[in-house]
């Protein structure tokens, strides 16, 4: 059995301050579990976030249906493991800074068997520009989703989720994901261009912390791949996550999809880490 190395606790609503300070120490690595603090307050006593501490070494590990590791070095990894063990029942993926995701995956792997996938090299990009500055075409048609585009906006979101994953977000009626797109709409998270009813681009600001807005769950109609829609698109993405939500606009891409990362580079975008994920 995995034992603890050193204290570790559950986080709790007096420890949002100091877990943001944790996080603050790599605001783009770290901007989803920043976001996660701040959504939830950390509300109750059974995790989500653990937290380690021993002497100067001070780390994190959010654990829910996503485990991700925060500024944790092999030992606070050792400790902290042996709280995320006990988390499997929930836990679909885990992902991160690479060098961290894949040292806690090695000492979880034994307890909760094979992995279904392991992604080990995916690209952390990052700008702090705004692609029209750089003479960069912005699509003008892209823009923020709006209630009225719920019905159109689902089985786009649903259809990016099951080719990104490889399998679909939901079973049954689907009335948790659709309230989960309605709330990225309610909050001027998701972007999208529609054209003639029907979704060909969407891009949601899935995480906004720290003066970083994380871009996730893009994707193109297969109909429009191929035919110059993607940069401009994204191009207007960046735009209006710079101008209304967050300084630094960052996403992660797995290094074997080229033609995504071509595109990223084309709108100003560049290597700032390396991430792994882990699908269960």
């Amino acid at each position: 059995m995995l034992r603890s190395l050193g204290p570790v606790r559950a986080c709790g609503p007096v420890d949002v301050e100091r877990a943001l300070e944790i996080c603050a120490e790599d605001p783009v690595n770290n901007v989803f579990v920043a976001a996660r603090i701040l959504e939830s307050g950390l509300v109750g006593t059974r995790g989500p976030l653990f937290a380690y501490a021993s002497g100067e070494d001070r780390a994190l590990v959010w654990c829910s249906a996503n485990v991700v590791p925060v500024q944790a070095g092999p030992r606070a990894l050792g400790a902290l493991a042996a709280k995320v063990v006990k988390r499997r029942a929930t836990a679909s993926s885990l992902f991160g800074p690479a060098d961290q995701v894949l040292d806690l995956w090695g000492r979880l792997e034994r307890h909760w068997g094979q992995a279904r996938e392991i992604r080990a090299r995916q690209l952390v990009l990052t700008t702090r520009t705004a692609p029209s500055t750089l003479g960069i075409p912005v699509d003008p048609a892209v823009r923020l989703a709006r209630m009225d585009d719920l019905d159109l906006l689902v089985p786009a979101a649903a259809a990016m989720f099951t080719e990104e994953i490889g399998y679909p977000p939901y079973r049954g009626n689907g009335m948790a994901y659709r309230r989960g797109v309605a709330g990225l709409i309610e909050q001027g998270r998701s972007l999208v261009r529609v054209e003639d009813g029907q979704v060909v681009f969407k891009a949601d600001l899935g995480s906004v912390a720290l003066g970083v807005a994380q871009v996730q769950g893009v994707w193109v109609h297969p109909d429009r791949r191929g035919k110059g829609l993607a940069a401009p698109a994204m191009a207007a993405v960046i735009e209006h996550a710079i101008a209304h939500v967050a300084p630094v606009v960052t996403l992660y891409v797995n290094d074997f999809n080229e033609r995504a990362v071509a595109t990223y580079h084309r709108v100003g975008m560049e290597q700032t880490g390396t991430f792994a994920t882990v699908l269960l």
